[in-house]
């Protein structure tokens, strides 16, 4: 049997609406069956059986697409496609003025979708997430019960899981472009402001959260007087709004940057000394008005400020765990639950406090994954109720976005009942070294594991293969080979 979809995934444009898709059956395998519409969304991964496996439940365990298969993702599949048939018949409007949106977010509409980009031009999955937003925020509101149900469920969404905050999560693929989307929420936002200074539904004030430095670093591009800008260097608003998208204020941050600092550099015994014997504990830390102060000064005069939390599944209000969740973790499970939420908590309560002392206008939440980790006291894997557009990886494939990832499948240890780098890590940790990262000095890279070895020795065979057909070709960029860690 030929397995076409694994050979020549690619079936539609990058900047068109999706129109066919490889057909999966119910456990997520290809069926090799080419379907003339575009996929639904549904939560559901392609990963190859393996060749062998003795044991069911050992299969069971590594079946990534049956983790996140239970009604209430069913539920939210159908909230998401629902959005999507709105947003579907609302862009086959052909007059601007029926659209239900302000002139300025009419232009920019028209300019995303039509304009003849000299570069770099956006995909249909960065235009759709931008006007998922824009649906939601200025149409849907005023389009009578069939487009309210969408709005008072991402209202109920939130009262649930994020009391007090308006979340909206965009689902974009890794590698499908969320800092273009970030541009283009910014300027839409922006330039509606600046326009109409008396609507609370606009703003021109953003705090971009990031979970790390590198991320941090990339966001860069958002800033408009940035020497490589996204709004200049890709096109992205025409050249006559670039006035107005300047007055935004722009604060790009990680949320490590939340967390309350000593005002006073004040050692352990100094402290001991000032506090006396049994004297009340010294109050040293900051306010929350001055972590404000600290990480966002050039917000403090705006009201209404917009979130945008990149990687934003590290974000979420976590709920009590029952004591049984907590027997269930244990070692390093229980060690990465406790990271998680500690990660989590930092973060979500950096925003409320964002909330309290300047006000929020909304937050917008981009990931390729937002579901819930584990130990957060939701089931692990669970959509964020509040996620209302979906380019899937598998969209994004058989777009042409992304690299195809591949998944051992064949027999490498004789007499094992499953492939074992199909779950290398559980095989290979116990014999990985204890040290962290900057003890390493010692460490050989030629004394790996055995099957850490083996395994990156049968991948890379078929990389080095397709290397050599693409020299054979003339092709002068090389294959990429990307290894994935724990």
């Amino acid at each position: 049997m030929t397995h076409l979809f694994f050979e020549k995934p690619i079936l539609n444009s990058p900047y068109d609406y999706p129109s066919q898709h490889w057909e999966l059956d119910e456990s997520g395998q290809p069926t090799q069956k080419i379907i003339p519409s575009r996929r639904r969304a549904e939560f559901i991964t392609p990963i190859p059986k393996p060749k062998k496996h003795k044991a069911q439940h050992a299969q069971a365990e590594l079946d990534i697409g049956e983790e996140v298969s239970t009604e209430d993702q069913q539920y939210h599949s159908t909230i998401i496609n629902g959005v999507r048939a709105e947003v579907d018949k609302w862009r086959t409007i052909s007059n601007p003025s029926d659209w239900g949106v302000t002139p300025e977010t009419a232009r920019l509409l028209q300019h995303w979708r039509y304009h003849a980009f000299s570069g770099v031009r956006p995909f249909f999955c960065q235009v759709e997430a931008i006007e998922t937003a824009i649906w939601l925020m200025e149409v849907a509101p005023h389009k009578g019960k069939a487009a309210q149900k969408f709005v008072e469920h991402l209202q109920n969404a939130n009262e649930d899981a994020n009391p007090g905050i308006m979340r909206l999560a965009l689902k974009l693929a890794t590698g499908a472009g969320k800092t273009t989307v970030m541009a283009m929420l910014i300027a839409w936002q922006t330039i509606n402001a600046v326009r109409h200074p008396s609507s609370k539904k606009y703003t021109r004030g953003f705090l971009l959260v990031a979970p790390g430095l590198t991320i941090k670093d990339r966001l860069r591009v958002l800033l408009p007087n940035d020497v490589d800008s996204y709004y200049k260097t890709r096109e992205l608003i025409p050249s006559d709004m670039m006035g107005e998208l300047e007055k935004c204020k722009i604060v790009i941050t990680n949320y490590h940057a939340f967390k309350l600092r000593e005002r006073i550099d004040i050692s352990k015994g100094g402290r001991q000394l000032l506090q006396g014997r049994g004297g009340e504990a010294l109050d040293t830390l900051e306010t929350e008005g001055q972590m404000i102060q600290r990480v966002m000064p050039e917000l403090m005069g705006l009201k209404n400020v917009m979130v945008i939390n990149d990687e934003a599944h590290h974000c979420y209000q976590e709920k009590p765990l029952k004591f049984e969740d907590l027997e269930d973790l244990k070692g390093d499970d229980k060690k990465e639950a406790e990271e998680n939420n500690e990660a989590a908590r930092l973060w979500i309560n950096g925003i409320k406090a964002v909330q309290r002392q300047l006000g929020l206008n909304r937050v917008i939440d981009l990931s390729a994954t937002p579901f819930f980790l584990r130990g957060s006291g939701y089931v692990e894997g669970t959509l964020f109720p509040w996620t209302m557009s979906d380019f899937s990886l598998m969209d994004a494939i058989e777009c042409g976005i992304v690299k195809l990832p591949r998944v051992p499948v064949a027999d490498n240890i004789p007499g094992a009942e499953v492939p074992i780098f199909r779950n290398l890590w559980a095989n290979i940790s116990k014999d990985m070294p204890k040290k962290g990262r900057g003890k390493a000095q010692g460490l050989d890279p030629l004394k790996l594991p055995t099957k850490l070895q083996t395994a990156l020795s049968a991948l890379y065979g078929h990389y080095e293969k397709t290397f050599a057909l693409w020299q054979i070709e003339g092709l002068r960029v090389p294959p990429c080979f990307i290894v994935v860690c724990r």
